[in-house]
């Protein structure tokens, strides 16, 4: 497989891209809301996936709850921002640990149902004053600590439905006052233990997702998706992460370049997979082409990934984890 995930442009799986998905095998497809109608219409785009991806491909969602939820109602369940469980938590730790868990249970199981084995949240981002609100009410907390806490409950909800969580955005987006989607941030900060904080106590989840951010301190030229100094030195090194690293979507504007070149730098810098999202077909197949395999870390890790899901999955009843989690709200 390719060290590759990418999106697809529409609802059903056309013939062009089924083709090149068989050709040029990624190590995923991501869906978003463009590709998501209704539980039969997905149901029939899952299948049409599997079957011309490779045994062990990732499919994959960003469902966080709040504003950032592919799968919506009438049809799936709505979920709530990070920050309400956050501001519950304040009040009750112990009920706003219990609600984090619920959620990420709940979501969990609405994608597992779907069919996805990987889920892009929860968002260890801290909650800063000033900052762009790209990440907003999406940040579980203000306190670095309250965010691992609670970020490590959603995480161990998703996991108890069998989904990978990826947690996002490291080394940490929270102080950015630009939009990534749309310009590149710098974060001139001298100290980040904080930002880093929720990330290092986190550093067993199976995925974590980089951020597309320059922090001078670390690296004053490459953003942290590029930099081998980022990747290495703080992402492996200080935060000791040792799984699956996933670049943010190369489509987004913080970068500049071709796709598959900057699949290329973001490979050599550290990461294990290029995420490639926006579904355009020609930009794809070239990423496609021309990325590398995955690496034997790669793949050993998505092997413990898969791995840790399934053991970690358990019984779970929606309907009475949705009703907890209604009164704990109330």
């Amino acid at each position: 497989m390719k060290a590759a995930i990418v999106g697809i442009a529409g609802p059903t799986l056309s013939s062009g891209e089924a083709a090149l998905l068989h050709a040029s095998p990624p190590a995923g497809v991501i869906l978003f809301a463009r590709n998501i109608r209704a539980p039969k219409q997905l149901s029939e785009l899952v299948d049409a996936l599997r079957g011309v991806l490779p045994a062990g491909a990732v499919l994959t969602v960003d469902q966080e709850g709040g504003r950032v939820a592919r799968l919506r109602p009438p049809h799936w369940r709505a979920h709530p921002p990070a920050a309400s469980m956050g501001r519950l938590f304040a009040v009750d730790p112990r009920a706003g640990l219990r609600a984090a868990w619920l959620t990420g249970a709940l979501i969990g199981l609405d994608c597992a149902t779907a069919g996805f084995d990987a889920v892009a949240a929860p968002v260890l981002d801290l909650s800063v004053p000033g900052a762009h609100d790209v990440i907003g009410d999406r940040a579980l907390a203000h306190d670095p600590v309250s965010i691992a806490r609670l970020g490590h409950a959603v995480a161990d909800g998703l996991l108890a439905a069998g989904v990978q969580p990826i947690g996002k955005h490291a080394p940490g987006h929270g102080r950015a006052r630009v939009d990534s989607h749309l310009a590149l941030p710098t974060v001139e900060a001298n100290d980040l233990d904080a930002d880093l904080l929720p990330f290092a106590l986190n550093a067993s989840l199976p995925w974590l997702m980089t951020a597309h951010i320059v922090y001078p301190g670390f690296d004053p030229i490459s953003p942290a998706t590029l930099s081998r100094a980022v990747i290495m030195g703080i992402i492996r090194g200080r935060i000791g992460f040792r799984g699956i690293l996933v670049t943010d979507d190369l489509a987004m504007k913080a970068l500049n370049g071709a796709p598959a070149d900057l699949a290329t730098r973001a490979l050599t810098a550290g990461c294990d997979i290029a995420l490639y999202c926006s579904g355009e077909f020609d930009p794809t197949q070239d990423l496609l082409n021309r990325c590398p395999d995955l690496s034997h870390d790669a793949v050993r890790r998505l092997r413990g990934a898969r791995e840790t899901a399934r053991l970690r999955r358990m019984p779970l009843d929606p309907g009475r984890l949705a009703l907890e989690r209604d009164r704990l709200f109330t």
